[in-house]
């Protein structure tokens, strides 16, 4: 079995190494590499039946390498992300090593595979997409009311709005709040499964929306539940009516 290491932590590596020639003493090391370049480079002109790849490299994260060059090598990945984080991994690659690694964790990744070579293919996009960051939505409002304090759930929100220079909340049960930011600013915190700013002065909540009309110039006219103060404000604007055709289609 001829594998490559793709760590840039030389004390990692080699003891990675030592591991491997006693776990499996047929392996042969084809190369150690330290970066994403000098990996991307080497995968140009060589191959290899496996690679052990370090998530994080000194000049970026590995998988850009995947991205410069077409590589179906399987990959076992070893790494010192936490077991939450690495979950998204477990079905995109053939393993993952948490470091230091433990002789019995790297057993049971080469027996894999042994067992998974013939038919191995990894997605890489899949593992890129993993690593990005998930967005996180505001689940409530916590709303003063004289010397009170109420807990207002998103799905308890019909809609917001603006009026007179202010921001509204306002429920299904037809309560309105006063908020105390812009929509501009409530926008980017809002799930946009759920949510959708029709135009400058309002945001509705699809499960609010009780009525769609065809309106002039390809727009379309909201009946909302509960009914808004000013029902000619519900306009879906014009930049934004086909988004909102394709969002309550999606």
């Amino acid at each position: 079995m001829r594998v490559i290491i793709i760590e840039d932590e030389a004390v990692a590596a080699q003891r990675l190494e030592r591991l491997l020639m006693d776990v499996a003493p047929g392996t042969e090391v084809l190369a150690t590499l330290g970066s994403v370049k000098t990996a991307t480079q080497w995968l140009r002109t060589h191959r290899a039946d496996l690679i052990f790849l370090d998530i994080q490299l000194s000049d970026g994260l590995s998988f850009s390498i995947f991205e410069s060059v077409p590589v179906s090598t399987p990959v076992i990945l070893t790494t010192a992300y936490d077991q939450y984080a690495i979950k998204a991994f477990e079905l995109n690659s053939i393993a993952y090593l948490l470091k230091p690694i433990r002789r019995s964790a790297l057993e049971e990744a080469l027996n894999k595979f042994q067992s998974l070579r013939t038919a191995f293919a990894i997605d890489f996009s899949a593992l890129q997409q993993a690593l990005q960051p998930q967005p996180h939505y505001r689940e409530r409002f916590l709303i003063q009311v004289g010397e009170v304090f109420r807990k207002v759930e998103m799905a308890d929100v019909a809609y917001f709005f603006s009026a007179h220079k202010s921001t509204f909340l306002r429920t299904h049960g037809g309560k309105t709040y006063d908020l105390d930011l812009s929509l501009d600013r409530l926008e980017p915190s809002l799930d946009p499964a759920h949510f959708f700013r029709i135009n400058r002065k309002y945001i509705v909540s699809m499960t609010a929306i009780g009525q769609m009309i065809a309106w002039s110039r390809s727009r379309v006219k909201l009946k909302l539940n509960p009914p808004p103060d000013e029902e000619h404000d519900t306009i879906v604007s014009i930049d934004r009516a086909g988004d909102f055709k394709q969002w309550m289609g999606s």
